[in-house]
């Protein structure tokens, strides 16, 4: 069995409890070094994790011959970077969500990916977990009857965070380093799902605002979205809304019926056909990339085929900056 050696470029919050522990989980799989930039973030994500290497150079990390895949887990403005320094070094990489912060950048990472011959998997893990595969599953099976429309709703109320001053607001508002603002870091995830369940979006339009006022990026957009096989479908994100209008919410509006499920609070999903309404309670694993990390591992491994490449992954930013009217 081939032994996967991993080095993570960037250690932040999402390598706590999402993806970083479930590297170790795989057999054949473990963590070989972290990277920060931050000295003290670096040695203490290594000492609590029990990893035995830590550098403050991304490239040292990618040069570490103990090291023979990259995990990128930095903010999308630096995706491209990294992925195409592992991939020239040979070295396949797991790039974080969104593939990049904007389209183009997509399009260089699945470039060098076809020149050097290595493999880029993104982490849109959601495809795997069990909660969506029983979505899935109830759309296969016809349950539903013939696919008819998709509807997306999404409201949160500001973040104590939001209120932060123009120098000291998070990275995922900042649209240089994001690509956009909430909507770029969560919207991909369902936007991503959908095509995963129905196919790519071809046309997609959306109308943006910033009705709050709290930061420059968008807090408000509105969009329709044309799949190849003909299904439309339509999505509302606010993330400046009043509690009272908190929802998560994607419907799938078929001629017999309609399935309804969350894509973040993993609500139960709602099964509405003639013969009633049924609730779904599906658990998912405690670390949730896990399922996604195993078949990365696997594929590499050769035991299969991991689908979650960066050639899929890549519509995505292709459907967010049309939304956001980029191009």
């Amino acid at each position: 069995m081939k032994l996967i050696s991993w080095g993570f470029i960037g250690c932040g919050e999402v390598t706590e409890k999402k993806s970083g522990p479930a590297f170790d989980e795989v057999e054949g799989s473990h963590v070989e070094a972290v990277m920060s930039r931050t000295e003290s973030r670096a040695r203490s994500y290594a000492e609590r994790h029990g990893i035995k290497k830590w550098y403050t150079d991304a490239q040292k990390l990618i040069d570490d011959p103990q090291v023979n895949a990259i995990y990128v887990a930095t903010p999308p403005s630096s995706h491209a970077l990294f992925a195409i320094m592992a991939m020239r070094a040979g070295k396949p990489v797991y790039v974080e969500k969104p593939l990049a912060s904007n389209y183009e950048d997509c399009a260089r990472i699945n470039r060098i990916s076809a020149e050097t011959g290595v493999p880029c998997f993104v982490a849109y893990y959601r495809r795997y977990l069990p909660y969506f595969q029983r979505v899935r599953q109830i759309i296969d099976e016809g349950q539903i009857g013939n696919l008819t429309n998709v509807q997306v709703r999404f409201s949160v109320p500001p973040r104590e965070l939001d209120y932060n001053s123009p120098d000291n607001l998070p990275w995922r508002l900042q649209p240089e380093i994001a690509g956009g603002g909430y909507f770029y870091d969560l919207a991909a995830h369902q936007l991503d799902l959908l095509q995963d369940f129905f196919g790519v979006i071809v046309r997609a339009h959306g109308y943006c605002a910033n009705r709050a006022h709290l930061y420059e990026a968008e807090d408000t957009v509105s969009a329709s979205f044309c799949f190849d096989n003909g299904l439309v479908g339509s999505g509302s994100w606010c993330f400046v809304g009043h509690e009272s209008a908190k929802e998560d919410r994607i419907d799938v509006v078929g001629e017999k019926g309609m399935v309804s499920f969350s894509v973040f609070n993993y609500a139960p999903i709602r099964l509405i056909t003639s013969s009633g309404q049924q609730l779904i309670d599906v658990p998912n694993p405690s670390y949730v990339q896990l399922p996604l990390i195993r078949e990365v591992i696997h594929d590499l491994q050769g035991f299969g085929k991991c689908r979650c490449t960066s050639v899929s992954a890549t519509p995505v930013n292709w459907v967010m900056d049309r939304i956001l009217g980029k191009f």
